[in-house]
């Protein structure tokens, strides 16, 4: 009796471990999350992706929308501030995480991630230029826009009276960036936005073809962006980019078209 209660007892063993080990194979590995670090343009801050978060959020990402020196919470003053200190503030987002991080540059700060990106190659996964400067090495943007036609924004642009930081004229904010969605949700946003410290436009990207020419990059472009001129996005990434993407979109897509935009950055980032 007590042989066969003690094989019964030895059988039932062997099959709970069975079954605890098909259990376990049919439990899909959880994949590591892969950082998305979000870099607002110039004039606004981490704010501005608020809209596309909510449609981006996904369990394989974890994102950062990041205020940089003198913008979002971040009250520096203008003239306190340079190009190292945005690049400062991201590489130290980046060596916080373990593993390889995507970059997204929006507008001006596709010259900050190209900058970044050079300084801690092992350290991005891919980049990704929203309507963004994707710009050679010694270009600033003071260089880059120089002799640009078709530009609300840079015809409308100025410096203040000490040089220190630079606007747009407010009169031509809405149609020069975001003309494709209502005035009055314009409105509500301008009190959000801030001058640009005139010292990081000033910069001349230093960059070379052994550490940012290495990383693989994407581009957005927003064909109906009056900021950008469309030609000027594309005379910027052709022949530099991995794979370039369209928006029929204003220059600011994560106001007008942020399910859009997610959806982009979303298939790029997790291909």
């Amino acid at each position: 009796m007590k042989k066969i209660l003690y094989s019964l007892l030895l059988c039932g063993l062997i099959w709970t471990a069975v079954i605890l080990s098909c259990e376990q194979k049919k439990t899909p590995a959880k994949k590591d999350k892969t950082t998305v670090i979000l870099v607002h343009s110039a004039w606004l801050g981490g704010w501005q992706w608020k809209e596309t978060i909510t449609h981006l959020k996904d369990e394989q990402l974890k994102l950062i929308a990041t205020d940089l020196p003198g913008h979002g919470k971040d009250k520096t003053p203008p003239n306190e501030i340079t190009m190292e200190d945005y690049v400062d503030h991201l590489i130290k987002l980046i060596d916080a995480e373990e593993k390889p991080v995507v970059l997204v540059g929006h507008s001006f700060n596709g010259i900050t991630i190209s900058r970044v990106a050079e300084l801690r190659p092992k350290k991005v996964k891919k980049l990704i230029y929203l309507t963004a400067f994707l710009v050679p090495n010694g270009t600033s943007f003071f260089s880059a826009v120089e002799g640009v036609e078709g530009s609300k924004a840079v015809e409308n642009f100025y410096l203040s009276e000490d040089k220190s930081y630079a606007l747009v004229k407010e009169d031509a904010l809405h149609e020069a960036f975001a003309h494709d969605i209502p005035l009055e949700n314009f409105i509500a946003a301008k009190p959000y936005i801030v001058p640009e410290p005139t010292a990081p436009l000033s910069y001349a990207l230093e960059v070379s073809e052994g550490n940012l020419g290495q990383i693989p990059k994407y581009y957005i472009e927003c064909t109906e962006d009056k900021a950008i001129p469309i030609a000027i996005q594309r005379a910027m990434y052709r022949g530099k980019v991995k794979k370039y993407y369209s928006l029929a979109s204003s220059h600011t897509p994560n106001f007008s078209k942020p399910d859009s935009l997610a959806y982009l950055l979303k298939k790029i980032v997790l291909k």
